[in-house]
């Protein structure tokens, strides 16, 4: 395997669009990297770059110790996996997966050899002698991934393989794919991995680092936890999470206590909170997870006070969605913890976890509050 550099990445489009603006990204030689992004951010353009589909049209790609950005696709030690399979229709699964060492020309033993040892490790020897037609969605994908692990590239190249599939599927082959890829190092073959997708659950759980995108911008690169736990801004704080964080305006002050004014009702920032925020700011956005308050009764000190609009039973939790002061609130309550009398129309009270607030600067989206505490 290799290691994946981007350094300055730019895509500008004929007309003058520059849909990537001068991007850089390491991705180590074995890591397992996903480009998470709504739609419309490049994640996919950038992937393309990568893999020789699309131009740069500045800056560098490089895969190893090569710079790779005149080399043509088959040229750059690449596999791609798509999200429609493209699987021959007329070939048998066997042919398919060893395509393209039979177009390498390489000896047939090898060919052999290597065609059931991929089938092996995506447990599909069954299907070897079926057309693409008799295999199902799940199996189809797994046809096309050992399409490309067959020819054992330097870097993988998934764009959202698993957005045909149904849900249940779709956990299924997360799982498939994150145990291939650990088990691929176990054996002493890394496979390093870029894999793009809209879906941040399937970011959140495969990925070993993410990179957060938008509108061609890098927004942040780190692990799972970091991205949750120590969101760099409120464009992060507000992709990653579900239901997604609560972000709302509100107005610092310092009169004697730190408090935070949110329409007409105040709320104290307690020691630690007010340790860690950088000085200057006043104007600013209130951040803080649904898993991370707590339901009380209306009035109580330190929280906040309105009316439940809408309640989601999920069983094991309930979604209470609160209007606060004009905005809504989402509050994540253990299923055995919730009060059934503070159902619809009632007045509840919501209490953060002062540990576990977020202040983020009104016009610049920076996270103020990331300091260790003084």
């Amino acid at each position: 395997m290799a290691r994946l550099q981007l350094k300055n990445l730019v895509k500008t489009y004929p007309n003058g669009f520059e849909a990537v603006h001068g991007i850089n990204l390491d991705v180590e030689d074995g890591e397992f990297m996903v480009l998470v992004g709504p739609s419309g951010c490049a994640k996919s353009t950038t992937l393309r770059m990568v893999a020789g589909l699309e131009s740069v049209s500045a800056g560098e790609v490089t895969i190893g110790d090569r710079v790779v950005n005149t080399l043509t696709p088959g040229n750059r030690g690449i596999a791609m996996v798509f999200q429609n399979y493209a699987l021959y229709p007329h070939m048998k699964v066997k042919n398919n997966l060893s395509f393209g060492l039979r177009l390498a020309g390489r000896p047939k033993a090898e060919i052999h050899d290597a065609t059931l040892d991929v089938a092996r490790i995506l447990e599909i020897e069954p299907l070897l002698e079926r057309l693409p037609k008799e295999l199902s969605g799940g199996q189809a994908q797994r046809v096309a991934l050992g399409r490309a692990l067959i020819k054992k590239p330097d870097v993988f190249l998934f764009d959202e393989p698993l957005s045909n599939l149904d849900a249940k599927l779709r956990a299924s082959m997360r799982v498939r794919i994150t145990d291939l890829h650990k088990r691929l190092k176990d054996e002493g073959r890394p496979a390093t991995v870029i894999y793009v997708t809209h879906d941040q659950t399937e970011a959140m759980t495969m990925g070993d680092r993410i990179c957060v995108m938008k509108d061609g911008h890098i927004m942040q690169v780190a692990d799972p936890v970091t991205l949750y736990e120590r969101p760099d801004n409120a464009f992060v704080a507000g992709f990653i999470g579900m239901p997604e964080m609560n972000l709302v305006p509100g107005t610092l002050s310092s009169d004697g206590a730190m408090t935070l004014k949110l329409g007409n009702q105040t709320l104290s920032i307690g020691s630690d909170l007010a340790s860690r925020l950088e000085g200057g700011f006043s104007d600013v956005t209130y951040g803080v997870r649904p898993q991370h308050l707590s339901l009380v009764d209306a009035g109580t000190a330190d929280a906040l006070t309105g009316v439940v609009r809408t309640l989601e039973f999920m069983g094991h939790e309930v979604n209470l969605h609160v209007e606060i002061e004009g905005h809504s609130f989402i509050a994540v309550i253990p299923g055995e913890q919730f009060d059934s009398s503070k159902g619809v129309g009632s007045k509840v009270g919501l209490k953060p976890h002062e540990q576990r607030v977020h202040i983020f600067d009104k016009e610049s989206g920076r996270n103020i509050s990331l300091n260790e505490s003084k």
